[in-house]
């Protein structure tokens, strides 16, 4: 069968990818890959191969001691391995199922998700943080998410809160329906719901701004993700609540982290018995029906959604919730972005200690 790359995957061929690829250090990912995939004489040794580079990728990035943090890199090397997988010729037979389940651990442990697990011990305060990809590259395939910067720079890290020991693990998650539609939140985020004390979503918000969204939607509006696909509907299925809400601190964080931090509690929705859309400015009214969320109904409203439903069918009351980080214009606007997400998690983790 002939197995074409996908549109996001021909994407990284670009001039821009290549040229970051090569400064950053990620450049060899690709071709070593190549080189060890080739060697793999059954599916065993090709899972193998796949989950060691694929983990590699992610503690390489994860690795934020390295002055400015970017997550570029991570982002497009996926893409290169991604590619040659879903084009490589083994020696054996490979199933369509085998090649598949190859991909989702080559997209799972380069991703954190597969290291979502914590160590055991009661004085231990778990946090979850995840961030997402870049998006939007037609327009600027040299952009950056700092979302996906913040994910790579909190992964492991312990601070102390009072009598107990904070530990960060992280995600980012891909810019893509198909992933949400899979289930790719539910397999990340459900052990949490469980093991962690507080579990924050973070994406590409406004300019100059950090948004605390209140509500939720279900609501999908349309947008293009990075495949060029778009969505328009529900998210889930019938029996899931319109709306969902945020149970972070957002009282404190709004006043202990300062600057432009914004309690939104603004949502779209059809009134009850109504037709069109309307905006109300201080969350939905009793029976309507979402088209927007205060994240907007695009992905970062849907893992917000995604997470905070996972949290309420465990029936569990820890922080959970969405904030929109500014939008950067370079690598270079990330480090004041990221120090103050290191204060709303501090701020979040010391409600739960």
């Amino acid at each position: 069968m002939h197995h074409d790359i996908t549109p996001e995957e021909d994407r990284a061929t670009l001039d821009v990818p290549r040229r970051l690829l090569a400064r950053s250090g990620f450049g060899a990912a690709d071709p070593l890959f190549g080189a060890d995939l080739n060697d793999a004489g059954d599916p065993e040794e090709a899972r193998q191969t796949v989950a060691s580079h694929a983990s590699r990728l992610w503690t390489e990035a994860a690795r934020t001691d390295v002055g400015t943090v970017d997550d570029r890199p991570l982002y497009w090397a996926r893409l290169l391995l991604a590619a040659r997988l879903r084009t490589w010729k083994p020696t054996f037979d490979l199933t369509e199922a085998d090649r598949a389940g190859l991909l989702h651990l080559l997209e799972t442990a380069s991703r954190g998700i597969t290291e979502l697990v914590f160590p055991p011990g009661e004085r231990l305060l778990r946090v979850v943080v995840t961030g997402f990809d870049p998006f939007r590259l037609d327009e600027d395939p040299a952009c950056a998410n700092p979302s996906g910067a913040a994910a790579l720079d909190l992964n492991g890290w312990i601070f102390p809160v009072g009598e107990r020991t904070a530990v960060v693990r992280t995600a980012v998650f891909p810019v893509r329906w198909s992933d949400f539609d899979a289930g790719l939140v539910e397999e990340a985020l459900g052990r949490a719901y469980g093991e962690a004390d507080a579990v924050l979503t973070l994406s590409r918000g406004r300019p100059d701004r950090f948004d605390l969204e209140v509500w939720n939607g279900v609501w999908r509006g349309g947008g293009t993700d990075n495949l060029g696909v778009a969505r328009t509907g529900r998210a889930l299925a019938a029996d899931a609540p319109e709306w969902t809400r945020s149970s972070l601190p957002l009282d404190l964080i709004a006043d202990r982290v300062g600057g432009p931090v914004v309690i939104n509690t603004e949502v779209t929705e059809v009134p009850a018995g109504a037709e069109e859309p309307v905006v109300r400015p201080q969350g939905p009214t009793q029976g309507s029906t979402a088209r927007r969320g205060g994240g907007g109904d695009y992905l970062s409203n849907e893992i917000a959604y995604r997470n905070t439903l996972l949290r309420d069918r465990a029936g569990s009351s820890i922080p959970a919730g969405h904030v929109h980080l500014p939008r950067t214009d370079s690598i270079e606007e990330h480090a004041p972005v990221l120090a103050r997400v290191r204060e709303i998690v501090a701020t979040v983790a010391a409600t739960v200690a």
